[in-house]
């Protein structure tokens, strides 16, 4: 082999080395697109879902309308209250039997659940302040009544929706046994806990004096 031939074949083994390295090259840069879109996109749909829980999370959420207690003739102490919730704007649907209730007085605080089953009240004029309705409740669970309810959301299932307004019943005199309930010139508070979202607020102070059976607290 002559000197001419030595150099030409030398070129030719550089050309195809060069080319194996620029395959090479191309391989491992098209592996690491690869590996940055398929983490782009999770890191996309990641911030997505985490973005739609954080606005539901803000969003949603429970707000106590109004608080009326029962003046029992027997201790002159407000033995219930109802509370009147409905969902915050933009609230997503909330389940009420998952919800927790606390509430505090005179340095007791309990933690109550709802009642398995709500009471539609929906038809004619409820009373929610009857003895019936106020049977069911206990010092460990309150009672879910449905006011407004067009599709039926809150009496099947306590899930609580746009538009719904849902009474509440508490049996104070159980759940605050030691007093019989709450009387005259009593701070009490509390909120109603869903799983996710804003609590309602329960915050009222009992006036100096019981004057009809049915007082207005919050």
């Amino acid at each position: 082999m002559n000197i001419k031939e030595f150099l030409s074949n030398k070129k030719g083994a550089s050309g195809i080395g060069t080319l194996i390295v620029f395959i090479a090259m191309v391989l491992v840069a098209a592996v690491a697109a690869s590996v940055l879109i398929n983490t782009s996109g999770f890191l996309q749909q990641k911030a997505s879902t985490t973005g739609k829980e954080s606005t539901e999370q803000v969003a949603s959420g429970l707000q106590i309308t109004g608080v009326t207690g029962v003046n029992s003739t027997t201790s002159e102490n407000i033995t219930h209250i109802v509370a009147y919730i409905t969902p915050n704007a933009g609230s997503s649907a909330i389940d009420l039997s998952q919800a927790k209730l606390f509430v505090t007085y005179n340095g007791v605080s309990a933690v109550l659940k709802a009642n398995e089953s709500a009471i539609d009240g929906t038809s004619g004029t409820p009373d929610v302040l009857n003895a019936t309705l106020l049977t069911n409740t206990s010092a460990t669970e309150y009672q879910v009544v449905s006011l407004q309810d067009f599709d039926g959301s809150v009496a099947k299932n306590q899930v609580i929706n746009k538009g719904d307004l849902v009474a509440i019943a508490i049996n104070t005199g159980a759940v605050f046994s030691s007093t019989n309930g709450v009387p005259t010139r009593a701070h009490v508070s509390g909120k109603l806990q869903p799983e996710f979202g804003a609590p309602g607020i329960i915050e009222f102070t009992t006036p100096a004096t019981f004057t009809t059976k049915v007082v207005e607290l919050q």
